[in-house]
């Protein structure tokens, strides 16, 4: 087995949760959202985000707005949606759980 592999897996596995959980603290431009997943390390190609973006937007989980910019083309402004910040309590309460699960394992000798 490849373990970067499985590491690339357990990120991808994770991008929505942290997604949907920066948008979360307020509205937000994409830029600002591969940074903050950069800097986490949460993802390496950034062409993974979009089409993340747009499956959160069709499930009407997330929902954006055009904002003119004077140094070039419009810019889209991310923000969560009431059934999105319920869909995250969601993901929260699964986290804290795998997270206690997987603490409970993986801590015994």
């Amino acid at each position: 087995m490849n373990v970067a592999n499985t590491q690339i897996q357990m990120r991808k596995g994770l991008l929505e949760f942290c997604v949907l959980h920066i948008i979360s603290r307020g509205e937000v431009y994409t830029s600002d959202l591969i940074e903050e997943l950069t800097q986490a390390q949460m993802i390496v190609v950034e062409g993974t985000l979009y089409p993340l973006l747009n499956r959160l937007k069709s499930a009407s989980l997330v929902e954006y707005r055009w904002v003119e910019s004077e140094s070039g083309p419009p810019r889209k402004y991310y923000s969560i949606t009431e059934e999105g910040k319920s869909f995250l309590s969601t993901l929260s309460n699964t986290w804290d759980s795998l997270v206690n699960s997987t603490l409970l394992i993986t801590s015994k000798n």
